[in-house]
């Protein structure tokens, strides 16, 4: 293969050439595929139907779970159906389009969790204010800034990945098309560019994982005044300063505890849901593509990009229906 243009497929060499293992393969992924689509699906359709559900909050989770039934459903089928028809091959134009799609679905989801952690922080640190700032305008823009900006990304690096020439063969060492695997097929010094597109990744990853954690730093603070005004009250100290700051201290304290409409309390009941998925999610990222490449991890790493593909996008509807009452109770009615 001389230039890119002789490529017209690709080989993704999957997890076994042993036929058992390819149909238990299918079969497990057939029913991971449709466990995480039936639960994304419910939470779409729960949403979308309770008017009680048409807060900031339930918008953003709905857009969490809009992208990960197009990530998993990306990256899935095909190997299934590969599996199933024993064979490996992907179209030049299929893997282009599955490697844009998949980067467009992880860096949109860097930007919604972002989001869904500014609204918690403004939820509960700034609840007089939060129909102001988090207004139905504001959501759609966050949420299409989200979406544009993770497109653009991924036309980025998917035209510049494929713009190389490819003379390494056309074996993808994977079960899905992605750039870090197609890299290793270039003739050309793809070391420069790799190391580019590793610390843009980074850089992108990190802002938004730096913006979620300073939002909960906030939320742990305000948190923290509420309990330490309990505690200098209860000690009933002479001490004026102290007196001043309980008076204040108090004062937001109280604030906080009045019930609205704002999605205030139903932004600390899912707090912990939130950082669980944030958890997963960074934490299996984190995994595949920063780890050393030993050839102990080399071997797993196709297992490791089974939890990001395949189970985050399965536990996260779990995570938020199984804490979350108001949510239960709306899926109960859509069952019915």
């Amino acid at each position: 293969m001389s230039n890119q243009t002789t490529v017209t497929e690709f080989l993704l060499l999957g997890f076994s050439d042993i036929r058992e293992l390819q149909i238990l393969h299918f079969m497990v992924f057939l029913l991971l595929y449709l466990i995480s689509l039936l639960g994304n699906l419910l939470i779409i359709t729960a949403i979308a139907l309770d008017h009680h559900l048409h807060i900031p909050m339930y918008f953003f989770l709905m857009n969490l779970s809009i992208l990960d039934l197009g990530f998993i459903s990306v990256t899935i089928p095909k190997s299934m159906a590969n599996s199933l028809m024993n064979t490996r091959s992907i179209s030049y134009s299929g893997c282009v389009t599955q490697i844009f799609l998949v980067v467009v679905f992880v860096s949109a989801g860097f930007a919604i969790l972002t989001v869904m952690a500014y609204d918690r922080y403004v939820a509960i640190c700034q609840p007089l204010h939060y129909e102001i700032v988090m207004n139905r305008r504001a959501c759609v823009q966050m949420a299409a800034s989200a979406w544009i900006s993770g497109i653009l990304y991924s036309a980025l690096h998917t035209r510049n990945t494929f713009a190389m020439s490819f003379c390494g063969g056309n074996m993808v060492d994977q079960f899905f098309c992605e750039i870090p695997q197609i890299l290793k097929l270039a003739c050309s010094d793809s070391y420069h560019f790799e190391v580019r597109f590793l610390i843009f990744s980074m850089c992108l990853a990190s802002s938004c994982f730096v913006s979620i954690i300073v939002s909960y730093v906030q939320i742990f603070k305000a948190v923290m005044i509420t309990l330490v005004s309990f505690i200098l009250v209860s000690l009933d100290s002479p001490c004026p300063f102290l007196l001043t700051v309980t008076s204040y201290v108090c004062i937001i304290a109280t604030i906080l505890r009045i019930p609205s409409t704002t999605g205030r309390q139903k932004a600390f009941s899912t707090c912990s849901s939130h950082l669980i998925v944030v958890t997963l999610f960074y934490g299996t990222l984190m995994t595949v593509y920063l780890l050393p490449k030993s050839n102990t991890l080399k071997a797993l790493n196709k297992v490791f990009s089974v939890f990001y593909t395949v189970l985050t996008p399965m536990l996260n509807p779990l995570i938020y229906s199984l804490r979350n009452k108001e949510v239960k109770e709306t899926l109960r009615k859509v069952i019915r």
